[in-house]
């Protein structure tokens, strides 16, 4: 448990209420007063150089808007690239406040209603493990394939559609299982109908399987795919903004990120579950998927085609 967390508090009223205010939010065992700048942009060079994790801002019209019987206002800046220091901070705010202001706070938590680690990230890990284990299956199916000759003399589209085929048939029925049973078993946030989560699902699953494919005309033994897909996955999971947020990446590694169909797939996936988002609403994540099928579809067929005596 987190206790005493650096941050710091601006205040601009300088007023007996901010004081007060001030006072009874460090008495908090989650906040630790460290700094007192004057500015936000002080306080956000701070935040900046890891001195601090939040910033509390007290604006100049508190004093007066809770003499005159209104609701004072407070800015709460918490650094969420740490979900628990923020769930921490917040918390210690939201916890002095009423009791200072004698308002009763109603909270209301939209997308997460159990603030819980597990609907928080599980469904994003959920459709990463579908990619990965379909890069590692496929990788070592490829590899197997071309020491056994089994598909030699077939024609490339033949080749190709045959895989794609199979390929889609196994998580036709394993995403089935994962998003219609699991799903509920869990009680993960569903706030979008079967159309859409189908609209999201079809493309994903394409995209992912002829890049397996595509992956597979490369791989000569059949460890080869096991070792280079396990080490991607965390950093895949990172750089797809659901864990961390997109801002915290450098905006080229970030677009690199993309060209992995998991992270379109996670970001349109959990807008339209856990916030409601339509179809309108995911469009460029779609139209990225779509693309990505098309490119490494192209991909799949050139590598078949480099290697027509090895499959």
């Amino acid at each position: 448990v987190l206790h005493k967390l650096p941050v710091a508090i601006i205040d601009h009223s300088q007023s007996h209420a901010s004081r007060t205010l001030t006072t009874k939010l460090t008495a908090s065992p989650y906040i630790l007063e460290a700094y007192s700048p004057t500015d936000i942009e002080s306080a956000k060079k701070l935040l900046l150089e890891r001195k601090i994790y939040g910033i509390i801002e007290i604006p100049q019209s508190y004093a007066t808007e809770i003499m005159r019987g209104r609701q004072g206002r407070v800015a709460i800046y918490c650094d969420a690239s740490y979900f628990l220091m923020y769930r921490q901070l917040f918390q210690g705010v939201m916890s002095t406040i009423p009791t200072h202001t004698s308002v009763t706070t109603s909270i209301h938590t939209l997308f997460n209603p159990s603030l819980g680690y597990g609907s928080f990230i599980m469904p994003a890990i959920l459709i990463l493990i579908l990619q990965q284990t379909a890069l590692m299956g496929i990788g070592i199916v490829g590899a197997i394939g071309r020491k056994c000759n089994i598909l030699q003399q077939k024609s490339v589209p033949t080749i190709l559609i045959a895989k794609t085929l199979t390929y889609s048939t196994i998580y036709t029925l394993l995403m089935s299982y994962i998003f219609g049973i699991h799903y509920r078993l869990f009680g993960y946030p569903q706030h979008s109908s079967a159309t859409i989560c189908i609209a999201i699902l079809t493309p994903y699953a394409l995209s992912f399987i002829l890049l397996g494919i595509a992956l597979s005309t490369l791989y000569k033994r059949p460890e080869t795919p096991l070792l280079t897909t396990m080490w991607s996955s965390i950093p895949l999971l990172l750089i797809s903004g659901a864990s961390l947020p997109a801002e915290a990446f450098p905006a080229p590694l970030y677009a690199l990120g993309k060209l992995s169909p998991s992270s379109s797939a996670i970001s349109a996936y959990i807008r339209a579950q856990s916030m409601g988002a339509t179809v309108a609403d995911i469009s460029t994540e779609l139209i990225t998927l779509w693309a990505l099928t098309l490119i490494y579809g192209t991909a799949a067929y050139i590598g078949i085609k480099k290697h027509p005596d090895e499959l």
